[in-house]
């Protein structure tokens, strides 16, 4: 059976989730978010355990522009690209207006934290294996992790992210894109910023300075990549989908890197 052609131009990114890769593997294949956050709120003084909790998180659409300037950063060090991928935690309280006990949900075109209240860098980081226990080699699942003291990040928290890229390591400077989010402008210089990496919302979590708090936030690359040698087009990876559009990078951290051969994608041809 013959399978019509057709060509689209690209697009500027509006939506809350990247069409590309998720239309081409079908929306089913990929999970929506991109990775797993931990958390423990303990008292200070006994190590009571006050609340946990565990939820996903989505990576945010200039997070693929971090992992463009890394992978461009030639072996000798170049100023101009980041020294960092992920370096810092952030928690915030939210845009004025939010009901805390049901805040929005988070899109990847958030560009920073609507009112950030601290940030702390991470305390450690590591690989995981497929086990869930730490790996003595690379994987393609890293682990961050780090704790706010008593006195930190005091406040009713509804908001947080990772930060890279060139966020500065002292934590009292902040140089965030602005507006936090709206419509996606991928014009905009990204140098000097901090990159939000990942995002998240959630129910108010009410942090006492009596007691500390801890973060794991584990994140899962995947790659799919389809190839095409001639007019042959194939894919690498842990998928049954079938192209339906050009070809993409997709990271089932939801981080989709679309990569076009021109001006115009074409859709491949189709056996009967």
């Amino acid at each position: 059976m013959k399978k019509p052609q057709s060509k689209e131009t690209f697009r500027k990114v509006q939506d809350a989730r990247p069409s590309g890769g998720l239309s081409m593997l079908g929306r089913d294949s990929l999970h929506p978010y991109s990775g797993e956050i931990f958390w423990e709120v303990r008292d200070a003084a006994t190590g009571e355990l006050q609340s946990s909790g565990r939820r996903k998180n989505v990576v945010t659409l200039d997070a693929s522009i971090l992992v463009a300037r890394l992978m461009k950063s030639p072996p000798v060090a170049n100023i101009s690209e980041p020294k960092y991928g992920v370096f810092a935690l952030a928690v915030g309280t939210g845009d004025v207006g939010w009901d805390p006990m049901n805040p929005p949900v988070a899109t990847n075109t958030q560009r920073s934290l609507y009112n950030e209240l601290a940030r702390k860098q991470l305390a450690s980081s590591s690989f995981i294996t497929a086990a869930g226990t730490v790996s003595g080699i690379p994987t393609h699942v890293v682990a961050f992790s780090t704790t706010f003291t008593e006195a930190e990040a005091v406040g009713p928290l509804v908001e947080m992210g990772l930060l890279g890229g060139d966020v500065d390591s002292n934590m009292a400077v902040r140089n965030p894109i602005l507006p936090p989010n709206g419509i996606y402008d991928p014009t905009v210089d990204v140098v000097g910023k901090d990159c939000l990496v990942n995002y998240l919302t959630f129910p108010v979590i009410n942090k006492p300075p009596t007691s500390t708090l801890s973060w794991t936030w584990r994140l899962t690359f995947s790659i799919l990549l389809w190839i095409m040698t001639g007019n042959v087009w194939s894919w690498s990876g842990q998928s049954t989908a079938t192209p339906t559009s050009s070809p993409d990078v997709a990271m089932s951290v939801s981080l989709s890197i679309q990569c076009h051969t021109g001006g115009t994608s074409t859709v491949p041809k189709q056996s009967a």
